[in-house]
């Protein structure tokens, strides 16, 4: 599938959200419904074929329930991460695009934990704020590396277990240089009884 058409199928909202709860468990389409009850099921059904058919979602099971089949959906065993190369040959007009969806996808996902009956930012352990590292390229690229080591382990923990759902979001990008400063200290100007300030002509 060609890389661009493989973004604008992932980089869909509610698909986002349908391949970020896969990626936690093997999902029925019952409880996907549990875990999106925001979704209209016919929604639902309508991404689950689209993200099927396009290779995203592999059917790994199919049960008879009452009559009817259920199916048991995960992420294939390639996953269902963007394509570095898609990326790698995106275009800027690309990247506005895969970036507006990313950060839409995580306006929902805040009103929901706002909407909660009880929330507490410090317990929940929710936060939000830029920080600004300055690193060589060999700094930078250590850090990815070290960052890598400490999520990549807790990746492959199974729910239960008094585990709560976490959703970290990540972006990393060069920010503008600060602009650059004369080199003459500034002096203070007196200002006359006039108001006029000294040296005006």
């Amino acid at each position: 599938m060609p890389s661009e058409r493989w973004a604008e199928l992932a980089l869909h909202p509610v698909r986002i959200r349908i391949l970020r709860a896969v990626a936690a468990a093997q999902l029925t389409t019952r409880d996907l419904v549990e875990l999106l009850p925001d979704i209209a099921q016919a929604t639902l059904y309508r991404h689950l074929a689209t993200l099927v058919k396009a290779g995203l979602l592999d059917v790994v099971e199919e049960r008879k329930v009452r009559g009817a089949v259920e199916r048991v959906y995960a992420l294939p065993a390639h996953g269902a991460t963007l394509d570095p190369a898609a990326l790698a040959t995106a275009t800027a007009e690309d990247h506005a695009r895969y970036f507006t969806a990313f950060v839409s996808s995580l306006l929902p996902e805040f009103s929901r934990y706002l909407a909660r009956e009880r929330i507490d930012f410090a317990a929940d352990g929710v936060g939000y704020h830029q920080l600004v590292l300055q690193l060589t390229d060999a700094e930078l690229g250590q850090f990815a590396a070290d960052l890598n080591a400490l999520v990549g382990p807790l990746l492959a923990n199974e729910p239960g277990g008094g585990r709560i759902p976490r959703l970290l979001a990540t972006i990393l990008m060069p920010a503008d240089q600060p602009a650059a400063t004369s080199d003459k200290t500034p002096t203070a100007e007196t200002v006359d009884n006039s108001g006029a300030t000294k040296g005006d002509d």
